[in-house]
């Protein structure tokens, strides 16, 4: 990294600090040349800036010119006084005023060679890092971390789109999950992001903290395309022992899932399409809605089944299933529905046969379906009311908003088709399921 002290260690240029002696390890980036009196809108951050100070006529010229430096980030100042016998006091005070360094130009100096040696200073020290940087290339994400940000001068860090730190050793200025949004809205504030190479669907986010100069943003590159490779070379998730969950991962309209599951550290276990199934010892579900407005998929939806020993994968696997199932009708652009969350009766019913399931239907409601029809009675909703109001004719006749004799006299009707006692628990579950039996699998 070339800096405004490397310049100062040039011995042909002979420049020396008047302003900013605490300021000289700031990275340089090109050199510009300019005699305006307001040049900021031709800035950039790092530069150089090399002037005769020609723009200069009275006290108080040297405001808005320095002012403009700052403004633009500038590294630093080398102005040369030749024809105003020095470089006047007001350029001084504005420089330190502005902790701009003020670097004083020899009289009988040419800027045609100081812009050549700055040039090749450059090249130089550009060359220098990218050599040290890919000298690191193989090395952990730590160890090419620590070599970018030496040669940057600025933390680094590789985040994940999941909302974890994969790599970087300094605290962060805010949470990852604000830094993630912030990329997906294309701000990044305080930071500059940068993606790292590899065309995964979870991005991974080179993260470094300050604005970058256009060498340091060339090396920054060259870092995410290292961090790419280092990505594509680690080991897959181990495999899992102890107590475990089976995920069920479904993104819609895109074929994504894979990546997400494999980003949070799961073992995959099979894959079709837009639904992938993998084994956890345990889900971030805060991270689903960090990643999802990066991905390509209209929503999220995951089930998740409860915590097996790892030797009943298989169960553990249509728990998952059916919880997907559910979290497909919830609201949202993400929805998880734990495994304990789909009642029992619907998982069972689940892996009945549709045929078997009408047939069950048929064969403990027929009677009652019938009578509805022909009668045009709702008997069957009563029913279900009241088992639901768990067997309380005062709770089942408030919710009919009928008097509970009433209600009383449909149940009495309904069992007696039925061939069932209502108030007795085993009728109420053959008939409970039979009803549940007609809605499909959960």
């Amino acid at each position: 990294m070339t800096t405004v002290k490397t310049l100062l260690g040039l011995p042909g240029l002979r420049l020396r600090p008047r302003t900013g002696a605490d300021l000289l390890d700031r990275p340089v980036s090109r050199i510009y040349v300019t005699e305006r009196p307001d040049p900021g809108r031709y800035l950039s951050a790092g530069e150089l800036v090399l002037s005769g100070l020609l723009w200069w006529r009275s006290p108080g010229d040297a405001e808005p010119f320095v002012a403009a430096l700052a403004d633009a980030g500038a590294a630093a100042l080398a102005a040369s006084g030749a024809d105003s016998g020095g470089i006047p006091a007001d350029v001084v005070d504005a420089c330190a005023r502005h902790h701009i360094p003020l670097l004083e130009v020899p009289a009988d100096l040419s800027f045609s060679v100081i812009t050549e040696q700055v040039v090749l200073a450059l090249a130089a020290g550009a060359d220098s890092a990218r050599k040290r940087l890919h000298a690191a290339a193989g090395s952990p994400l730590e160890t090419l971390l620590d070599r970018a940000s030496a040669e940057l001068g600025l933390p680094c860090w590789v985040l994940s789109a999941i909302g974890r730190v994969v790599a970087g050793k300094a605290s962060l200025p805010m949470p990852v999950a604000e830094i993630i949004a912030r990329y997906a809205a294309d701000r990044g504030g305080s930071l500059t992001l940068v993606p790292v190479e590899g065309g995964h669907a979870v991005p991974w986010l080179i993260a470094v903290g300050g604005t970058l100069t256009t060498g340091q943003a060339e090396l920054v590159d060259e870092l995410a395309g290292l961090a790419g490779v280092t990505r594509a070379r680690a080991e897959r998730p181990a495999e899992v022992t102890g107590d475990v969950r089976v995920v069920a991962l479904r993104t819609e309209g895109s074929e994504e899932s894979q990546d997400v599951l494999e980003e949070l550290g799961a073992r995959i276990l099979e894959s079709a399409g837009d639904t992938t199934y993998a084994v956890t010892t345990g889900l971030d579900v805060s991270a689903l809605s960090t990643v999802e407005p990066l991905l390509r998929a209209r929503r999220i939806l995951c089930g998740v089944s409860d915590p097996v020993p790892a030797g009943e994968l298989a169960g553990a696997r249509e728990l998952a299933r059916y919880a997907l199932a559910e979290a497909a009708t919830r609201q949202g652009k993400v929805a998880v529905v734990p495994g304990g969350q789909v009642p029992v009766h619907r998982l069972l019913l689940a892996g009945a046969p549709a045929e078997l399931r009408a047939a069950v239907r048929r064969r403990v409601l027929g009677p009652l379906l019938d009578y509805d029809a022909e009668q045009h009675t709702d008997l069957v909703h009563t029913v279900r009311v009241f088992l639901e109001c768990s067997g309380s004719p005062t709770r089942a006749a408030k919710e009919l908003h009928v008097h509970v004799n009433t209600l009383r006299y449909r149940i009495g009707r309904a069992g007696e088709l039925l061939g069932a006692d209502l108030t007795e628990f085993t009728d109420q579950l053959d008939v409970y399921l039979a009803l549940r039996a007609g809605e499909g699998p959960a």
